[in-house]
């Protein structure tokens, strides 16, 4: 206690500690302790971009599927190409050879027999 009143008693003597001492104690409370301070303002701008990012990326993504619906909406042609590549199926009379480039699964078979 008697170091707090003789730091006090330097403080009080000097008066213009005083102001530098709450000015230090200000831009500290400001700068990095408050809820808006500006290291918060820093990493609220740092996530705004990122988030700027994702959108711009969502809103390019929207606009080639709407592009992609529309095309399927005008063209029939479309609809049977995505049903031939992804679900595989075929039309009448018409046999679907599936051909594989796994290589690994031949030679373990290989070496099993």
């Amino acid at each position: 206690m008697k170091k707090l009143k003789t730091i006090w008693s330097f403080i009080c003597r000097i008066k213009a500690l005083k102001y530098v001492l709450v000015s230090a104690i200000a831009i500290a409370l400001i700068g990095f302790v408050d809820e808006n301070s500006v290291w918060h303002h820093y990493q609220n701008k740092q996530k705004i971009g990122e988030l700027e990012s994702e959108i711009a990326k969502y809103l390019d993504q929207h606009q080639r599927n709407n592009a992609r619906i529309k095309l399927l909406d005008s063209n029939p042609k479309e609809i049977e190409k995505i049903a031939r590549e992804r679900y595989f199926m075929k039309a009448d009379g018409e046999d679907i050879f599936m051909l594989s480039d796994d290589q690994e699964n031949a030679m373990a078979d290989e070496t099993v027999e």
